[in-house]
């Protein structure tokens, strides 16, 4: 109780676990659901919902935070279990809009991609110069979203190589990908699939125009869900597509090994190999080759490891048509129709477009 303001009441925004109106909240949210898929109420006892007749007819019966179900038909069944499973919901909207406010952004318009496709920036820029010390602040910002929206990390790690001198160029990117953010809210819909891990590797050859390194992309697959991912500036400048593609399945055959061994472990069991998807024939056919010929002698031993992976049995390499590869996302600025899709086999789904589906 605060002095002088004993006749106000504190005005609760949302139910958090744990208070008093969490149930009238969890069951407000279930009602809504049962209801969108043609359940009634009953009006004898609220805690039970009927659908269909007859033979097709369900009940379903609510006890706290627990449902019991029953009907005359197995298949009906499973399908009203496929339906009433939910999406893992990773939106950080509120940090979201922390980042637009801060930046001056908010109510702006919202941008489909986070990136202009084919745009290219230097370090060299000759335009005016901007306040470093803000669009470091923004660019941290940014990459802290890319925790949980694999759809922002190639934009966000681009933007990031400028932090020494940006100028106004710079910050026209960062402001694209903020523009971009505040018109998607994502959510993760979960998938059920088989339990193996499966990779996918990619490379863009060339594309930084300081350097001329290559940007390496990285996803990881466990049950047809996304659980890790990689967007990165190589270390050495790569002499082909097909060294940059090298040098990109090296490093997710690193990580894919781990993983394998993490899994195992957790699960009492033996490692099992990392099915990995790489799009270019002449990068697998240099991964699979044991001899170091005039393509291969000059790069660096430890991207090599992906051989060895390979001849035990703890990789399995294998070749995916260039439109199917998902790690694209995270090696260059896409156009539209194309990043829509790739986000989507990600399984980030926009909240507002699943709310009008």
């Amino acid at each position: 109780m605060v002095a002088g303001k004993e006749q106000k009441v504190l005005h609760l925004i949302k139910a958090l676990y744990g208070l008093r109106q969490a149930p009238r909240a969890w069951y407000a949210k279930l009602d809504a659901s049962l209801a969108s898929l043609g359940f009634q109420r009953s009006t004898s006892e609220h805690a039970v919902y009927t659908c269909g007749k007859g033979a097709h007819r369900l009940i379903v019966g609510v006890y706290v935070d627990d449902l019991v179900i029953t009907g005359g038909n197995i298949t009906e069944l499973k399908q009203f279990k496929e339906e009433m499973k939910n999406g893992i919901t990773i939106s950080q909207g509120a940090y979201a809009t922390k980042i637009l406010e801060a930046a001056g952004l908010a109510g702006c318009n919202a941008s489909v991609t986070p990136m202009e496709t084919r745009l290219k920036l230097s370090k060299f820029s000759t335009e005016p110069t901007v306040d470093a010390t803000e669009y470091r602040r923004i660019v941290g910002a940014l990459r802290y979203l890319v925790n949980t929206r694999p759809d922002l990390a190639y934009a966000v790690g681009y933007v990031s190589r400028f932090m020494e001198k940006p100028t106004t160029e710079h910050l026209v990117a960062v402001k694209r990908i903020l523009r971009y953010v505040a018109g998607t809210v994502c959510f993760y819909r979960r998938k059920e699939g088989e339990t193996a891990l499966l990779s996918y590797s990619d490379s863009d050859h060339g594309a930084d125009v300081d350097g001329r390194k290559s940007t390496s992309g990285v996803l990881f697959f466990l049950g047809g869900n996304v659980i890790t991912w990689q967007s990165q500036k190589q270390k050495v400048v790569a002499l082909s597509s097909c060294e940059a593609e090298y040098i990109a399945a090296a490093t997710a055959c690193c990580q894919g090994v781990w993983l394998a061994r993490l899994l195992a472990e957790l699960r009492g069991e033996e490692a099992g190999a990392v099915n990995q998807k790489i799009d270019n024939q002449s990068a697998i056919q240099l991964s699979k080759n044991p001899v170091f010929h005039d393509r291969s002698k000059h790069i660096d031993v430890k991207y090599h490891y992906i051989r060895e992976c390979i001849e035990e049995g703890r990789v399995d390499v294998e070749p995916i048509d260039t439109k199917l590869q998902l790690a694209d996302i995270l090696t260059k600025a896409l156009g539209r129709d194309q990043f829509l899709q790739l986000r989507s086999k990600l399984g980030l789904v926009d909240i507002k477009e699943a709310c009008e589906a």
